[in-house]
C-alpha cells in the first residue's frame, strides 16, 4: 500500500482516535481498552483496528490477557501496538532523507560531531527565543510534545539515594519517538549527539531541568530529568 493510501486511512475520525490512543500507549492494546478509549462499541473498534492494521499503521498480535497458560486460561485476545514503518506524503516529491544522509555521512567522516552539536545547540536556542529556560518537566513535556518526540512522565528508576524523593525529582520525561529515526539508525553517536545537543539549547541547561543521553530500544535516546542542582 502506498503511503499516500496508508494516511488516507486516517481520515475517519473513529479511526483516527484508535490509532492515536494505540501509538500513544506503546505497549499493546486490547480492543475492549481502545474501544473504551475511543467511546465506540467493541465490534466497531475491532473493525477499525484490523482496517488499521491492513494498512500497515498497526501491527497486530494475541495474547492471554489474564497471564495465565493452560487449561482454564481463556482464549488469546487480540491486541495492536504501532507500527515501525514510516510513512510519509510530499506532493511534489521530495527526498530530504537521502540529503540528511548525505550531510550525516560526510559530517562523520570529516570528524564534524562538534561543530554539528554546536550548531543544533544554537537552534535549540532559537526555538526558545527569549523564553527563560524550561520551568519543569510538566512544561518540558508539552514542549517535546510540540515537536514530536511524543513524551510521556514515568517514575524515575530506583538509584541510590532516590527514596523519598517527591515531585520532578522522582520523575522523568522519555520520549517513544524520535524525530530523527531514520537517519538516527544509521549515525547513531552523530545524531543522537545532535539531538541532545538541540535539546539542551531547547529546554536550557540552566535551568530546573536537563536533557542527558539513555537510550532505550524503541524509543529516543534522550531522558529529561530535574537537575541535580535543583533536587535540594
Amino acid at each position: 500500500m502506498k503511503d499516500i493510501d496508508a494516511i488516507a486511512v486516517l481520515q475517519d475520525p473513529v479511526r483516527r482516535r484508535l490509532y492515536e490512543y494505540v501509538a500513544a500507549q506503546g505497549r499493546e492494546v486490547s480492543r475492549n481498552e481502545a474501544a473504551e478509549a475511543a467511546g465506540v462499541a467493541r465490534t466497531l473498534a475491532a473493525h477499525h483496528l484490523d482496517k488499521l492494521t491492513e494498512a500497515g499503521l498497526l501491527e497486530s498480535g494475541s495474547r492471554r490477557l489474564t497471564g495465565r497458560s493452560g487449561p482454564g486460561a481463556g482464549r488469546p485476545a487480540k491486541v495492536y501496538t504501532r507500527a515501525r514503518t514510516e510513512r510519509s506524503v510530499s506532493l511534489p516529491a521530495r527526498d530530504y532523507r537521502t540529503a540528511a544522509e548525505l550531510l550525516a555521512e560526510a559530517a562523520e567522516q570529516a570528524g564534524l560531531d562538534a561543530g554539528l552539536c554546536a550548531a543544533a545547540r544554537r537552534r535549540g536556542e532559537a526555538l526558545r527565543g527569549s523564553a527563560a529556560p524550561c520551568g519543569g518537566l510538566d512544561e518540558a513535556a508539552k514542549m517535546l510534545a510540540a515537536r514530536g518526540y511524543e513524551p510521556h512522565l514515568e517514575d524515575a528508576d530506583n538509584t541510590e539515594g532516590a527514596e523519598g524523593t517527591t515531585g520532578d525529582a522522582a520523575r522523568v520525561v522519555r520520549m517513544r519517538n524520535c524525530p530523527f529515526h531514520a537517519v538516527a539508525e544509521r549515525f547513531p553517536p552523530l545524531v543522537c549527539g545532535m539531538n541532545l545537543a538541540l535539546l539542551e539549547g531547547l529546554l536550557g541547561t540552566d535551568g530546573p531541568v536537563r536533557a542527558r543521553m539513555d537510550a532505550r530500544p524503541g524509543e529516543c535516546c534522550v531522558v529529561v530529568e530535574a537537575s541535580k542542582n535543583n533536587d535540594d
